[in-house]
Parts: structure tokens; sequence; C-alpha cells
């Protein structure tokens, strides 16, 4: 198997990577005008099928696509459409599947998600996506080690165990954040925290709107899967819906926990709020004598008393100190 580097390249047909499997032995690497004489030949050994991955960012991926693969047209218009709604659903003898994945450089913005487009069929595999993901390249990797996959739907069974894994390193790394921000609101360092909660709530928003509908299409299709699925492939198929299915749960739990702590962080800066407000105040009242007696006494009109006074002054500060202190004695008081 060649093991030459196309992570994030395609070749001139937008070709990304290209296997052929077998349940046998390890699969074999195809550039496109292999695959092309493969999907134009009509002998294949039984059990073999192709993956192909392509670049939709290259323009002549569809074109190929339409010339050699021969996929449903439900799967091109998906393609057209820009269709993200997670499902998968049979098409014809064909599943066709879309499916959302984080970005491989993925740093938990809401907006570093994108789709996956699956054809899966009994002798064939397409997948296609405008960005590089995680889940799919992992897959691509394990099949470059050598790990052998017996099925089309084998590997479709992988690819969402990778997904899974994927959103369940995410989960993890939003919890351990979360965990850093109570632990900042315990010992009163507020700091940036509601923007960051924000940003890991919008994450998880966005991944669950765009990831609940998987696990109901896939117990659809368990009802009613094409001839060519056997029963192990079910049961494989099942069990990860199951497991998607937690994962999905876990994600609603930190969106609850998130809530919390946004709303208890708008109390403690409604808290400081008040204490601000309440300091003010105080200001404001141990300011107002001295205040009222500097403006009457800054009038320049006659009957001033204490004007010719030698002691005038000392007695206005010592009558300004006593109303201050009562101020401030009536003040503290109430507080």
């Amino acid at each position: 198997m060649s093991l030459h580097d196309t992570r994030y390249g395609s070749d001139q047909h937008g070709l990304i990577c290209g296997f052929r499997m077998s349940p046998h032995r390890p699969a074999q690497e195809l550039d496109s005008d292999e695959a092309a004489a493969r999907l134009a030949s009509s002998n294949t050994a039984e059990g073999d099928f192709l993956w192909l991955h392509f670049n939709l960012g290259h323009t002549a991926s569809e074109k190929w696509l339409d010339s050699h693969a021969r996929l449903p047209d439900e799967y091109f218009e998906t393609l057209r459409e820009g269709s993200h709604s997670t499902r998968i659903e049979r098409v014809e003898s064909s599943l066709l599947a879309i499916v959302n994945d984080v970005h491989y450089d993925f740093s938990f913005e809401a907006a570093e998600i994108s789709t996956l487009w699956l054809s899966v069929g009994q002798r064939l595999v397409v997948s296609a996506r405008r960005k590089p993901l995680r889940a799919v390249d992992t897959l691509r990797e394990a099949v470059r080690r050598g790990e052998q996959l017996r099925s089309p739907m084998a590997l479709l069974i992988h690819l969402l165990r990778d997904q899974e894994d994927v959103l369940v390193n995410v989960v993890r790394r939003v919890t351990q954040r979360i965990d850093e921000v109570e632990d900042k609101l315990l010992a009163g360092k507020l700091g940036t925290t509601r923007a960051e909660l924000g940003t890991l709530r919008r994450l998880l928003v966005r991944l669950q709107r765009l990831l609940a509908p998987e696990p109901a299409s896939l117990f659809r299709l368990l009802q009613a899967p094409p001839d060519w699925v056997d029963a192990a492939d079910s049961q494989e198929l099942r069990q990860s819906t199951e497991e998607f299915s937690v994962v999905l749960r876990d994600m609603s739990a930190l969106q609850e926990r998130i809530k919390l702590l946004q709303e208890e962080l708008a109390a403690h800066v409604n808290e400081q709020n008040n204490r601000s407000l309440y300091v003010l105040t105080i200001v404001t009242v141990l300011a107002l004598p001295i205040n009222i007696v500097a403006g009457l006494l800054g009038m320049n009109v006659g009957g001033i008393p204490l004007a010719e006074s030698g002691h005038g002054f000392w007695i206005i500060v010592a009558l300004i100190a006593s109303f201050t202190g009562l101020a401030a004695w009536w003040a503290f008081k109430k507080n």
C-alpha cells in the first residue's frame, strides 16, 4: 500500500484518497484514474468494495463523480443544496448519509463544524467534504495503517464511532473548561469567564442541533436496511446509535450546567453593581453637608454669619465635621 501523503490535498479530479477494500487483505490505495478503471470493470472479487474520498472545494470532483460513480440523483441534489441536516436514509439500494463533524484544527468555535456527505452502496462508498474533518481523517489513517473493514457498512460504522470519539473528546475538554470556570468563580476571580461560557454554550447548542437527528434516522434505517446489510452490521449499528445517544445526553447536561454557571455569574455581577452603587451613595451622603454649607457661604450677599469673627472658619469646620459624622453614623447604622 502506497503511503504518499495526501493529507489535505487532492489530485486533478479532487480525489483526496481512494482505497480498494477487502475483508481478506489490507486496503490498496488508488488514484482517480485507477478508481475510474475499477468502476468501469465488472471483474470485482467477492466482498471487495471501493472507498473514494473527495474534496468538494475542487471544481472537478462533482464532474468526476457524475461521470464514473453512477451515484443516485439524490446524492448530487444534497451536494448542490448544501444540506447540513444530519440523517442516514435509504435511497434505492444504497444509503445516503449526511454527517456533521468538527474541523481538523478545531478550536472550540461554533463555526468550526462542517458536513460530510456519503453514499454507501454494496460495492462503492463515496464521501465528500469541503473542509478537513477529524472523524473521516481518523478513519483514513486507520485504513492506511492496515485496518481491514469487511463491508461498506462496517466502514460507515467505523466512521460513526470515530465521530463519537471526537465528540466524547469535545465533551471531555468542555467539561474541563467548565471545571476551571467553577474554580475561578469559587475563588472570586470572574475575569472573562462569561465570554468563555457563552462560546462553549454556543458550541454545544450547535453540535446538538446538528447531531440530534442522527440517532432517530439510524433507528429508522434499522427498521428496513438494504438487503446487502447483514445482521452483524445491523447489531453494531444499533450499538453505535445507543452510544451516540449517550453522548448527546451528556451534551444536554453540560448545557444545563453552563446555564447555571451563567446565572451564578450574573448574580455575582449584580451583587458587585449593587455594592458599587452603595459605595457611591455613601460618598454622596458624606459629601452632602460640606456641599450645602459651601454653597451657602459662597453666595456674595450680605449678612453671612461669622464673616467678621476671628474664629468663624473653625466654627464652620466644626459644624461641617459634626454634620458629616452624623450622616456617616446614619448611613452605616442603616446598613
